[in-house]
């Protein structure tokens, strides 16, 4: 590919036109420096780009950007701000400190001609275009103004009532502010003072006169609604801030006063006037909701909803016991659902739904404490297998007979009303939309969700229902048991319908119930059998009716029948002690789940259950080998029972390779468990003969297949002597054994090398050096024994520095050794 033009033209082209540009720039700005002058000579310079040359764009010392000098306006106003506050200042202290050197005619004057100026002098500046030096003025007339109040309350009337004199003075500064302040419209400060002051006046009187906490929650709401009328009237943006910030302080106290009045009433009489008070909060919020901006509307809403819900459920709340109140406001949150139809315009309405959604959420918070203790409580039941039923019933059981029940009796209610709320949206889900019009418009995952937390809410609430109730401990086993079959019932069902989330919550919820009921059932041993028995039986049919339905994941599946082998292993293992067999004797019984479990991954064959299910069997053999540990005779048994069960399944091509070499393993430990019980002290004598004809046939294998592995042909062989041999070497005071053992092993590692067999290598080898190093182990800690301490950390430290030093050597001769060992048979 060639340039056009080419690479030295074009260097020459763009150098000419740069050029040319900073010529234009030197131009330009020699004209902008004249008309500078010329400016600055006939008058002040109009607003615009900063005067001077200009600087690159870039960081510099103070930030990103040129550093720029204070312009004349700021200077100006911090001028104007210190002159204003010295005013104040000296006002304060002449008031406070020199008043008393006066006369009454004299600090009349004093106080009028002040006041009179700092509110005259304004008018006059705002004439001349002088706004700042104004606002300063009005600033210390505004502080002059509060001294002459509180001057007149100390010289003319000072045994009124302190309070009452501050609302009235409160309120004769805020219309003398509002006047002012509209008289005079380019002054930014009068009007926000006005706001500010008005807050005082009725709260100040009813203090005045000794109301009580209703009283003052209706001045703060009087006042409230003057904010509000302020916010929405008004246009300039610092007055409806302000109006906007006081009437969410005042509206807010004066609702809380009256919530708290209504929570503590002691009867359905003492709710009716908090009631009436927060419906009046709800009808001012209403109606600034109409006319407010979207945002606004839905706040306003809300706070209508929530003022409404306290206010009508309070009512019947103080007539019923403390465990149903929760259900009271519950009740009147779902009925405020109804108003989206009312014509609130759609943000109001679509407030009073959220409103709804956090009186229904804080129901459910509050009702699912017991759930969580009654979830939780069956684990106790680890530390008390059979040991008969508990005392207390199905609050026994859970470990929950100390808590407060009578106030959580509605619980189970509470938490059933709401699934079944959430149920129906979500079954009637486009007919609801349909009703509400344009007030919900929610997503298409949300009908997901409403399905999801009814199903978790319903099994939360049907759980907790025997313990609310005080059941029987036999009636909160079987709940549980009922619960988790439906559950899975639902999750099927789910699934087919094509409701994924109902499906996943279904399923999570009887998992949890299956644990509970398992674990309950542990209490007697009648309930573990048929509980026990009745969950293999259900997951089962689960696993059989996900795998049938399409689109379901196989690891879904998997996990169903893996937990029904693990379901099957409590009953099986409980059948020892039915039988009064020890631990020991429990484990031979044990291995009837992996034998199943083989069964049934052959019957399966290529399923993707199939390895999951076997490989819990599996699992539950090493249980039946952990439980047998104890005695020696049933080890060997129960390995030697294993290695059947691996025998067995090494028949089939697909296994082979693993099973094939487990089964040989479990067989060698069988055999050498086997020649410890029967205090066997040459087991040479018992394992040569069986070495000998399985390495004839190891051989004979090599000769049909050479392809076949070392370790398969003669790997078990070997080891069924090398290792017996080398156990009793270590515990053989005496030097013959450990010479021939060693002798034989040398001749197994030459014969290795020779032949590049790895098993034979590997074996021989590792054979040799433990008994090599059994054999030189009494001379090392002699000689250990007479070096000097130091002498141990000195050598282990200079090994580690050869190594390190000759670290890439040592791990290039190692992959060496490691390939030359991967590449025998």
């Amino acid at each position: 590919m060639e340039h056009v033009p080419p690479p030295a033209e074009e260097l020459a082209l763009l150098d000419r036109e740069l050029a040319r540009l900073d010529a234009h720039r030197a131009q330009l700005l020699t004209r902008r420096a004249w008309l500078l002058r010329a400016l600055e000579a006939t008058g002040p310079v109009p607003w615009g780009p900063p005067r001077g040359p200009v600087a690159p764009w870039g960081p510099g010392p103070g930030g990103f950007g040129p550093a720029r000098p204070a312009s004349k306006r700021s200077v100006q106003n911090v001028l104007l701000v210190l002159g204003g506050l010295l005013l104040a200042v000296a006002a304060l202290v002449f008031t406070l400190v020199s008043w008393g050197d006066l006369g009454i005619g004299g600090r009349s004057a004093v106080l009028t001609a002040v006041t009179a100026g700092a509110l005259s002098a304004p008018v006059t500046l705002l004439r001349r275009g002088l706004a700042a030096t104004a606002e300063a003025l009005v600033t210390v007339a505004s502080v002059l103004m509060v001294l002459d109040a509180y001057a007149v309350y100390a010289v003319a009337v000072p045994d009124a009532d302190g309070a009452a004199y501050t609302g009235t003075a409160a309120a004769v500064l805020a219309l003398l502010w509002a006047a002012y302040g509209l008289l005079l419209g380019k002054l930014r400060l009068p009007l926000p003072l006005a706001v500010v002051s008005a807050q005082l006046p009725l709260v100040l009187w009813v203090w005045a006169a000794d109301g009580g906490p209703l009283w003052f929650s209706g001045a703060l709401l009087a006042t409230a609604a003057l904010d509000g009328v302020v916010a929405l009237t008004v246009g300039r943006a610092s007055v409806r801030v302000m109006a906007c910030v006081a009437l969410c302080v005042t509206g807010g106290a004066g609702l809380l006063v009256a919530l708290v009045k209504s929570l503590t009433a002691t009867g359905p009489a003492g709710a009716v006037a908090p009631g009436a008070l927060l419906l009046a909060g709800a009808a001012l919020a209403l109606a600034g909701a109409r006319r407010a901006a979207v945002p606004f509307a839905t706040a306003g809403g809300a706070v209508a909803g929530l003022a409404a819900v306290a206010a009508v459920g309070g009512v019947p709340a103080a007539g019923v016991p403390d465990g149903w109140r929760v259900a009271s406001y519950l009740l009147c949150a779902g009925a405020l659902l109804f108003s989206v139809r009312a014509p609130l315009g759609v943000a109001a309405a679509r407030g009073l739904v959220w409103a709804s959604a956090v009186v229904s959420a804080g129901a459910v918070l509050v009702s699912l404490v017991p759930v969580t203790v009654v979830a939780a409580g069956p684990v106790t039941r680890l530390g008390a297998v059979w040991s008969g039923a508990p005392r207390g019933g199905a609050r026994g059981a859970a470990g929950a007979t100390g808590l407060p029940w009578d106030a959580m009796v509605s619980a189970p209610v509470v938490l059933l009303l709401v699934a079944v709320a959430l149920g129906a949206a979500c079954r009637w889900w486009d007919g609801l939309l349909r009703w509400a019009g344009p007030v919900l418009v929610p997503g298409a995952a949300w009908r997901g969700a409403a399905g999801a937390a009814g199903v978790a809410l319903g099994w939360a609430g049907l759980m907790v229902l025997p313990a609310a109730l005080d059941l029987s401990f036999v009636a909160a086993r079987a709940g549980q048991l009922v619960l988790a079959v439906a559950a899975f019932g639902l999750a099927v069902a789910g699934l087919r319908a094509g409701a994924r989330a109902v499906a996943v919550t279904a399923g999570a919820v009887g998992v949890a119930g299956a644990a509970g009921a398992g674990l309950l059932s542990l209490a007697t041993e009648a309930a573990t059998y048929t509980a026990f028995g009745l969950l293999v039986v259900v997951f089962v049919a689960l696993a059989v009716a996900l795998d049938r339905q399409e689109g379901v994941s196989p690891g879904v599946v998997s996990a169903a029948a893996c937990a029904a082998v693990a379901c099957a292993v409590v009953p099986v293992g409980a059948l020892g002690s039915s039988l009064g067999l020890a631990v020991y004797e429990a484990a031979v019984p044990l291995l009837a789940v992996p034998a199943v479990t083989v069964l049934v991954g052959a019957r399966l064959k290529g399923h993707p259950v199939a390895v999951p299910v076997e490989v819990t069997g599996a699992a539950a053999g090493v249980v039946a080998v952990a439980m047998a540990a104890d005695d020696a005779r049933f080890l060997a048994l129960v390995l030697a029972l294993c290695g059947v069960l691996a025998a067995w399944t090494a028949l089939r091509p697909e296994r082979r390779p693993l099973a094939g070499h487990l089964a040989t393993v479990l067989f060698v430990l069988a055999a050498w468990a086997r020649l410890a019980v029967s205090g066997v002290s040459a087991p040479e004598a018992y394992t040569l003969p069986v070495t000998v004809p399985a390495l004839v046939v190891g051989v004979l294998r090599r000769r049909r297949d050479p392809s076949a592995s070392s370790w398969a042909a003669y790997g078990a062989g070997l080891a069924v002597t090398l290792v017996p041999s080398l156990g009793a070497a270590w515990t053989d005071p005496h030097w013959t054994r450990p010479l021939l053992l060693g002798v034989a092993a040398l001749g197994v590692t030459l014969a290795g090398a020779r032949l590049r067999l790895q098993a034979l290598l590997v074996l021989g080898g590792a054979v040799l050096a433990l008994d090599a190093l059994h054999e030189l182990a009494p001379y090392v800690v002699q000689v250990a024994g007479a070096l000097p301490r130091w002498v141990a950390p000195a050598l282990a430290g200079a090994l580690l520095l050869v190594v390190g030093a000759t670290y890439e050597k040592r791990l290039r001769d190692a992959r060496r050794l490691k390939e030359a060992l991967g590449r025998m048979r």
